[in-house]
This record gives structure tokens, sequence and C-alpha cells, in this order.
């Protein structure tokens, strides 16, 4: 095997934020800059000669010329053999399926998961460590560290692998395996749900539809709800992966994932996720009712998955189950799937996911921890046995599977309740509401801010925080504000600057934080919640329960005089 040893600069921008490094595609594909990143990623880890890697991504566009470089580069680098996806396709939490099934070193996943693709779109990747999971801070630093020290990259002189042909290859001296992207997967997940309660419930009329957007899941879900459990042909729409993921922008949300939206609440012109009422549902004037077929026709279960896998949306018939809500109910019906019947050892949430599934926590006298935005901080509680389930509210849910969130394993789950409880996924939803409390809850995103007013607005926030203790904004008072850290109760690591809080009196509040996962300009993302424990109000629709806190939110921030930005692009 003939090995080149390359020169090259570094690069100044290779810091991987929480999901790794996204650029846009044509900076992936400039002279030297993946080759860069990957050579650092390989000089960090230091990875025994012999080593197995996983490496796969969610299909978008150069996902296939990366891996062949990241097979030459591993080749170069003394890994023994690579684990690959067909086609070049893992999702995001089958990548971590397969490094903890194989025990391998680890994988890299190429993705920018919600992200646009496209020859204009974005791309990422990431480093995933032996637990399957995304690798923690103290990696990634050193990632980035090397990166703005390196001098020169290793690659191999061999042909590209066949990524389209199962089987094993030889690359040089290392063994490329091509593998079935989705039997692993699929067999963990048999493991994990009652698949003949589900199958039972689908052959008995109940009607689901699960949108892939034309991103990494159509496979997965072809094979699992199509083929094992039954689900009738054309259950999967939009289950082809493409480059440009159909030119959509493969985000599980009410506004992106706007086909379901119409087959589950009505026409397309009457709809407005801005406007949406994520409570109560058959609104003529929010749903278009009347321009439609009876609303029994229509699927009773809806969801959709992102670009690689890990993210959700859960759809009842005129009903949308917020991310924080779905967490919460999964963990007070856990008991219902047979790999969660032995109970869970505790639950964790993100610090804007809303306090709902502390609730459940609480009676069922089992830990809940809250940590800062980004999956890896859950890793290390699932490694150390204190957590069985974990969530975002960025649409992310999941367990100690794997160490990644995972899309699909979250409609399988509500459809595991669904068979088992016998009910409506509004019915349920209501239930745990009257039980538990409502914590209503909503996320406004203002997408493409430019970086220097988004971080303007952070710094005046934060200049506010010594005098706002005390204060009255309507019928809220300030009881305290802070910029949230996070010491890890595992390895005692600490992590500052995750976001913005004020917290009222009442136990209301609002959480300022600028996201990392985009790649132009700044995401600012407001969390608003209130708990209502009345459940003759509970039913309220989200937006006019949070109006006193919204327009506190703007007040606060002076969102519009220094963004320009009244309405947020997305809401949910």
């Amino acid at each position: 095997m003939s090995i080149r040893t390359v020169a090259t600069t570094p690069f100044n921008d290779q810091k991987p934020g929480t999901s790794g490094l996204r650029k846009k595609v044509t900076v992936f594909q400039s002279a030297h800059y993946l080759e860069n990143f990957v050579q650092a990623i390989f000089d960090t880890i230091a990875a025994p000669a012999g080593s197995t890697l996983v490496v796969g991504g969610d299909g978008r566009f150069y996902n296939r010329e990366a891996i062949q470089v990241i097979l030459k580069i591993a080749a170069a680098n003394g890994f023994g053999k690579v684990l690959v996806g067909q086609d070049g396709i893992l999702s995001t939490p089958a990548a971590s399926c397969v490094i903890r099934k194989y025990q391998t070193y680890g994988g890299i996943i190429l993705s920018a998961s919600h992200n646009p693709g496209g020859p204009d779109g974005d791309f990422g990747i990431k480093y995933n460590t032996a637990n399957g999971g995304p690798a923690p801070e103290k990696i990634t630093d050193a990632i980035f560290a090397r990166s703005k020290t390196l001098e020169c990259y290793r690659i191999a002189d061999v042909p590209d692998v066949a990524l389209d042909q199962l089987g094993s290859f030889s690359l040089g001296g290392m063994t490329v395996e091509v593998i079935d992207p989705v039997a692993d997967y699929a067999d963990l997940m048999e493991s994990l749900f009652d698949f003949k309660a589900i199958r039972a419930l689908l052959s008995g009329g109940f009607r689901i539809c699960f949108d892939a957007m034309h991103a990494v899941t159509g496979p997965y879900a072809k094979e699992i709800m199509e083929k094992r459990l039954g689900a009738p042909a054309g259950t999967v729409i939009n289950g082809v992966p493409l480059p440009d993921f159909g030119q959509g922008h493969p985000d599980p949300n009410l506004t992106y994932a706007h086909e379901l939206v119409e087959i589950m609440y009505g026409s397309p012109a009457a709809f407005d996720s801005a406007a949406f009422d994520s409570a109560a549902f058959g609104s003529a004037q929010a749903t278009g009712e009347g321009a439609l077929p009876e609303r029994s026709r229509r699927p009773d279960f809806g969801a959709a998955s992102d670009g690689d896998g890990d993210r959700n949306m859960i759809l009842g018939k005129h009903f949308f189950v917020n991310p924080s809500d779905s967490l919460a109910v999964i963990a007070a019906n856990a008991a219902l799937a047979p790999g969660y019947a032995k109970g869970l050892a505790g639950v964790a949430r993100s610090m804007p996911t809303s306090g709902a599934a502390d609730r459940v926590a609480a009676k069922l006298g089992i830990p809940c921890y809250e940590t800062p935005t980004g999956w890896k901080f859950f890793g290390n509680l699932m490694d150390a046995g204190k957590v069985t389930l974990c969530g975002e509210e960025s649409f992310g849910t999941g367990s100690d599977h794997v160490r990644e969130k995972d899309g699909l394993w979250a409609v399988l789950f509500w459809l595991n309740i669904l068979a088992g409880r016998g009910q409506s996924v509004e019915d349920i939803v209501h239930q745990h509401w009257a039980e538990y409390g409502r914590n209503v809850y909503s996320r406004h995103d203002y997408e493409g801010l430019p970086a220097d007013a988004a971080a303007a607005l952070m710094d005046h926030l934060k200049s506010q925080f010594a005098s706002l203790p005390g204060q009255r904004f309507g019928g809220y008072t300030v009881k305290l504000c802070d910029d949230f850290s996070y010491t890890d109760p595992i390895d005692g690591s600490v992590s500052t600057g995750q976001g913005l809080r004020v917290i009222f009196e009442d136990g209301s509040r609002i959480v300022f934080r600028l996201s990392g996962t985009g790649t132009e300009g700044a995401t600012l993302r407001i969390y608003l919640e209130a708990f209502e424990p009345d459940a003759a109000k509970q039913r309220m629709d989200a937006q006019e329960a949070l109006a006193g806190l919204i327009v506190i939110a703007h007040e606060l921030s002076q969102l519009k005089s220094r963004t320009g930005r009244e309405q947020p692009t997305v809401i949910t």
C-alpha cells in the first residue's frame, strides 16, 4: 500500500459544536479541509494499530465522496477494519448501535442532522467514542487544538470502495466491510418493543403515516413498519433518501414537515405553524376542516424524523405532541414496552426542556437530571447507570439502548403505548396533563440573525441580571437570573455559558440561547414555560397561555430594535 504524506496548513474554523463540525458543502469540498479534520481526529484519539472504526452518514450531498476520503486516511493511519453502511448510509442512532454491538474503537458520522442538503446545503462530521455516543468536550476541544497545529495528513493511494455492494473488501492493509445499514438496528428495536401488540393494533384498522422527509430513516421505517409490523405499503412517505432531501428541509417540525401536517390537519393554505394551537384540535379556522375529507378518514397517528434519523415529531389527529411532553409520557408509560418493563433508573433532560419529565420522575421515585443542550451530556449518566430515558425539547428523545437520540425509537415507543392503552394520542396526553399538571411550553426560533446583533442581545440580557430579581412584569415577579452552568456528576467536568435563564416566583421561566447547529448567521432560541395545574384550563392554546411571557421576553431582550425581527421563523 502506497501512503502519501501531504503537506497542509491549518484552518482556524474547525471547532466542533454540540453535534460536530458543520459547514457548507463547498467548505468541505475545498482543498485539504475534510482531510485536515479527519487527520486531527485520528491524531487525537490515537487508536491502537488494527482498531475497528464505523463510518456512515445520512446520504446527503458529498456523503459518498467524504467516505472514500475517510477510508483512505483510515488505512494510512493504521486502522485494521472499517464497517461502513451500504451506499454510505447509517442513521446516527444506527451508527451508535453498530459501534456498541461490534465493540469498535469508535465511529465517524457524516451528517448535518436537520440542516438542508444539496450542493449549496450543509455538511457535517463528528466522532463518536466506543460507547456509541458523541465525543465529550474534552475530546472535541483536543481535536480542535490539533487542527490548529496540523502540518500534514496521511492518505493511502488506493482505489475507491464499491459502497453499493455488501461484503468485505481489501483497501491496502485494511479491511472494509460494507454492511446492511438497517438489520442490526431493526433487530434492536424488535428486542425493545412489543411488535406483536403493535402488529395487532395496525391490523385492527389503526392507521399511521410516517414521513421520512427523503432522509435517512426511509429504509429503516419501511423495514420496520411495513415489513416487520405489517403496516400497508405507502405508510412511509418520502421514503427514498435523496442527496438534497427532495429540496426540502429535513427538520421534523410543524413548519418543515408540511406534507405530514397537511395529511394530519387539513388544507395547506389554511395551516399556519406560527399561529398553530398545539393543545386544541378540530378548529376549522386553524385546520381548514371543511375543505378536506372527514376527520375519521385521516391517519390516527403521524410521525416524522429528520436528516440523520435522531429526531422525531409525534402527531395525533389534529394534535401536536410537544417534545417535552413526549418524553414525560414515555417515562410515565415505559413499563408497557418489554425492554423497559423492569423499571427506569432515572430520567435526564436538557435545561431548556420543560419540567414535565421531572414531575413523572418524582412520582416514580427516580432522579431527574438537568443537563446542558447536547446529547453527549447524557452519555456519562447512561454509562454510569444513572438514567434510562433522556430527551431534549428540540425533538430528540432516546434511552440507554444507544448513546444518541433516536427518532424511530421514539415513534415505536409511542406505537407500543398506543397498542397497550387503546386510546388516541390526544386522550393519552390529556389524561397525562390531568394527572401531572401541564407544563405549558413553547420555543420561538429566530433563524439567520446577524451574529453580532445576536451576541449583543445576549450581552444586553446579562447586563440586567443584577437588577432584575424582585422586579414585577405584569403578573410575574422575577425570582432569579443566571447563565446556566453544569457540573457533570460523573466526571466532574464543568460546562458554562449554556443559556440565560429568567425564572419567576411562580416557577415560570424564559430561557434565551444561541444555537450551535447552524452554518450561517445565528439562531436565537427563546424558550417559554408556565405550569398549569387546573385541568379546566390545560387545553388552552400554548401561545395564548404564554402571551404574557412572550411580551416580557421581547421587552427584556429588545428583540425588535436589536435584530429587526418581530415574528419567529419557527414556533414549536
